[in-house]
């Protein structure tokens, strides 16, 4: 994936580097967590104990109070998503130490949703066995791949999200060596049990609604998908959110319009801009502090261009 400079009508190969220590990769991303991936930053190398011995690179809460996991490697290693699913194992077990440490960082009035654990394992590159095993665990993990630059740029590309699959399938999981890995099998089933009893669905959102409805909410479903294929569609308990690397929009069906909240600022819309409300100081489901109410494809028409700002500014 090579970037190039322009420069007037020519264009120049700009080399790839690699930081030097692992410990510049975490600390770039952790100094950077709300701009990459919307997270709030709560902790770096966690201990979880005596009997683990082991240090999470990275803890954060997601913009929808998830619990976030975050583990580097500066080479390709299968060693990385091994290690993040052990922490997601023991994550899973230690609750109390998690919220602990949330409320120690953003204070006692958060609260932890952990309807869902976020894994993010950032590297290189993967092995081809690697994107096959986390295939079948029920995890909610992430695959990251980086890109560091000589001009000072780095990109950051995810080349897996796993899907929401049963718990049963984990137990086919094979490994480099054609054994199972047990903390591996383990960590995957408790992680998809979990999802299994917090997983909706697109359709739920519909339930009831009328046929106008229906039918407008599937436009707006299929523009914001159509945008890029790797826009995620993620059904919650009250909305849907869409989302890359964090949140673009979130979309509330209701009995006679639809509701769009945005990752845009209020500067960022005209003044006048019909069917449009700042929500920054109003209680809300979902993220975005900009709220569109759309009733028809005649006024969803006037919302795309902001939809696609959001998705531009998110960075795609």
């Amino acid at each position: 994936m090579p970037i190039f400079d322009i420069s007037g009508d020519k264009l120049s190969a700009v080399e790839q580097k690699n930081f030097a220590l692992e410990k510049d990769l975490q600390t770039l991303i952790e100094k950077n967590l709300e701009t990459v991936f919307n997270c709030r930053f709560v902790a770096s190398e966690f201990s979880t104990g005596a009997q683990h011995a082991g240090r999470i690179d990275s803890l954060a809460l997601s913009e929808e109070d998830n619990p976030v996991i975050i583990e580097y490697k500066k080479v390709e290693s299968s060693e990385l998503i091994n290690q993040s699913l052990f922490y997601l194992h023991w994550i899973q077990d230690h609750k109390g130490d998690f919220e602990i440490a949330v409320q120690k960082r953003l204070g006692s009035g958060v609260k932890v949703d952990w309807s869902d654990v976020r894994v993010i394992c950032i590297a290189p590159n993967y092995k081809k066995y690697d994107l096959h095993a986390v295939q079948v665990m029920g995890a909610n993990i992430e695959l990251w791949k980086y890109r560091l630059f000589s001009n000072d740029s780095i990109y950051l590309e995810e080349v897996f999200h796993s899907s929401r699959s049963a718990a049963s399938s984990v137990t086919t999981m094979p490994t480099e060596n054609g054994y199972k890995n047990p903390v591996m099998v383990e960590a995957g089933k408790k992680a998809a049990l979990t999802r299994a009893t917090a997983t909706y669905t697109f359709d739920e959102r519909l339930e009831g609604k009328s046929e106008d409805i229906r039918e407008l909410t599937a436009t707006i479903r299929e523009f914001i998908l159509g945008l890029d294929e790797s826009i995620e569609e993620v059904p919650k308990k009250f909305y849907v959110a869409y989302k890359t690397s964090q949140n673009i929009a979130c979309l509330e069906v209701k009995g006679k319009n639809t509701k769009l909240f945005l990752k845009l600022k209020p500067s960022d819309i005209p003044d006048g801009t019909p069917n449009y409300r700042d929500v920054t100081s109003i209680g809300h489901y979902g993220t975005g502090d900009v709220e569109f109410t759309v009733s028809s494809e005649t006024e969803f028409e006037q919302v795309k261009e902001f939809i696609a700002m959001a998705y531009n500014k998110v960075g795609g």
